[in-house]
């Protein structure tokens, strides 16, 4: 944020959430009923299959609505791409695995803008609508708040292996169906009422789990005691790890965010550093009231989607992450 330092923000009390905290979108009031959430990303190529590339970065942007409790409604592509240097049909496929995902959101293709760079980059702008006193934000869990976690980790690490050419192909198809999967949040019919018991939410990337659960404990109210037994992680990523190929990204975010955390048990530095490590298109991190947890492990199993529980938030260590 120090690049914003000394500019004039234009203020408006419709912008529900903005620039000020750490969430995952912006929220725009319309009326007392519907409210915008808007969002944007976009990213180099993780994988080598343009079709799964443009699945994963679509997946990757419809997660910022997602994660504020919205729903999807329109999707723009944000395209680079060398149009001399490259065959089109790569272009054409990037487009085509953005497209099925945007399909399967639900949501509508509205345009898009793209630009001739020496280096592919693809993903979306996405505007979805939420109730304007249903909005998740990454703050706001309480004590004793349950938190469940939606994607196992590893994408980072296993991305800079299939890199380094050491990711067998089992081991990339079973990350890239994790990275390509949607956070799409599940509907009230099978179980009504389960997004009551949410109180906090955001998805994991490029702060890797610590540094995004730092997020959700920075205003100092609430800290979270991580159960290291409850966290999943994609078959691959220790021995990947353990090898070296951790992600440049990770390590910054460990240098960064590890001062608020510290290991209540014995455990290898190489999970330690799995923690941080960046996730591509990552899991949800939900805050949710013990009272209301069942229903909402209920609710994302009905719709496909997996949720464990890897911790609880505690008033008894504000700001901090404690590992048992």
């Amino acid at each position: 944020m120090d690049v914003l330092s000394g500019l004039s923000l234009p203020t408006d009390p419709r912008l529900l959430v903005g620039i000020e905290g750490a969430d995952d979108a912006g929220v725009f009031q319309l009326d007392a009923e519907r409210a915008l959430v808007q969002t944007l990303d976009f990213f180099t190529p993780v994988v080598d299959d343009p079709y799964l590339f443009g699945q994963i970065a679509a997946a990757n942007a419809f997660s910022d609505v997602y994660s504020m409790g919205g729903e999807p409604l329109t999707a723009m592509n944000i395209v680079a791409f060398p149009i001399q240097e490259l065959d089109h049909a790569v272009l054409r496929d990037i487009l085509a695995g953005g497209i099925d995902k945007i399909a399967e959101a639900g949501a509508v293709l509205a345009g898009g803008h793209s630009i001739d760079d020496p280096e592919v980059k693809y993903g979306l702008s996405v505007t979805g609508l939420v109730h304007p006193e249903r909005i998740w934000t990454n703050t706001g869990a309480r004590d004793q708040d349950v938190l469940l976690l939606t994607k196992a980790l590893g994408s980072g690490v296993l991305a800079t292996a299939l890199k380094a050419d050491f990711c067998s192909r089992e081991e990339m198809e079973a990350a890239t169906q994790v990275m390509a999967r949607l956070n799409k949040l599940p509907g009230e019919a099978t179980t009504p009422g389960w997004r009551e018991g949410v109180r906090a939410c955001t998805d994991v990337t490029g702060f890797g789990l610590l540094g995004h659960l730092g997020e959700m404990v920075a205003d100092g109210q609430v800290g979270v005691v991580l159960e290291l037994s409850g966290i999943p992680f994609l078959p691959g990523a220790e021995q990947y790890c353990s090898m070296g190929l951790f992600p440049e990204g990770g390590a910054r975010n460990r240098n960064f965010f590890s001062c608020r955390v510290t290991r209540r048990r014995e455990f290898s530095d190489v999970v330690f550093d799995l923690l941080f490590d960046p996730q591509t298109s990552g899991g949800l991190l939900l805050a949710v009231d013990p009272d209301g947890a069942d229903a909402v492990c209920r609710a994302f199993a009905a719709a496909g989607q997996d949720s464990r529980q890897i911790g609880r938030f505690s008033a008894e260590i504000p700001g901090c992450i404690e590992i048992v």
